[in-house]
C-alpha cells in the first residue's frame, strides 16, 4: 500500500471535468486506488464516488493505492491534482 497527501490546487476542486479526468487517470492503473477526504473513503475510479466527496480548493486529500503499479499511480494522480488540472 502506498499513500500520499495533496492539496487540490484548482479553485473549483473536483467538480465533473477534473473528476472525470482524475478518474480517466486511476483506470489507466491496475491497483486498487481510494481518494480520502477526512474519514471518507472512496473508490478513485469512480466518478459519483469522488464527486460524492465534495472537494473543493484548498482541500487536502489523500491518494492510496494498493497493487503492482501503486506507487506510479499515486505519484501520476498526485502530479495531476498538483497541476490543477490544466484550468
Amino acid at each position: 500500500m502506498y499513500v500520499k497527501e495533496v492539496k487540490v490546487q484548482n479553485q473549483v476542486g473536483l467538480h465533473a471535468r477534473p473528476a472525470t479526468f482524475f478518474i480517466q487517470k486511476a483506470n489507466e492503473f491496475k491497483a486498487a486506488i481510494w481518494v480520502e477526504k477526512e474519514e471518507r473513503r472512496v473508490n478513485a475510479k469512480s466518478l459519483l464516488g469522488v464527486l460524492s466527496l465534495g472537494i473543493v480548493g484548498g482541500t487536502e486529500i489523500k491518494i492510496i493505492a494498493d497493487g503492482v503499479d501503486e506507487q506510479n499511480a499515486v505519484d501520476g494522480l498526485v502530479r495531476l491534482v498538483e497541476s490543477g488540472f490544466a484550468e
